[in-house]
């Protein structure tokens, strides 16, 4: 009896856990497709991106574009992506952080959530590194004090 109760609390704090990670933040600037969550528990959508250099909306408040400094191939190229307000002023006052990793081999060469960093110009900068050919994908989220506000993706294929 005391097995099923623990198992019980257990079942009953598990299922807690999940519906606070699956929770989407109050606050939300917008209603961004790349908010909703996934079947599984935890695992948001990020949503595919327009081609490189066509404007990306993150609600009606501002947009970013993006590029590499090359076209991306075995080493490292830079994703460069620039943010605006609606008026198509510079604006950095979005944190962005970047995972770049191989679909078909999910997890075998994961970069991990990385920071962008800002250049002088206004520019987030991240480095990624593709270690092999294939196919490669960069997921981007962008959080307003804190709170995820966008989630995107970038695929390639090298």
């Amino acid at each position: 009896m005391r097995t099923i109760r623990t198992a019980a609390a257990a079942f009953l704090l598990l299922l807690a856990a999940t519906a606070f990670v699956t929770a989407q933040p109050s606050g939300s600037c917008c209603n961004s497709p790349g908010l909703v969550p996934a079947g599984q528990a935890g695992e948001p959508v990020f949503q595919d991106l327009p081609k490189s250099g066509k404007k990306c909306w993150i609600g009606e408040v501002n947009y970013f574009t993006w590029e590499f400094d090359k076209t991306p191939k075995m080493g490292t190229s830079i994703l460069v992506i620039k943010l605006c307000d609606k008026d198509g002023k510079r604006v950095s006052d979005l944190a962005i952080t970047g995972r770049s990793d191989m679909p078909s081999m999910r997890g075998a060469h994961d970069s991990g959530a990385v920071a962008f960093k800002t250049n002088r110009a206004g520019d987030y900068l991240l480095p990624v590194n593709v270690v092999m050919p294939g196919d490669w994908e960069v997921q981007l989220t962008f959080s307003r004090n804190g709170i995820v506000i966008f989630r995107g993706r970038i695929g390639l294929n090298v």
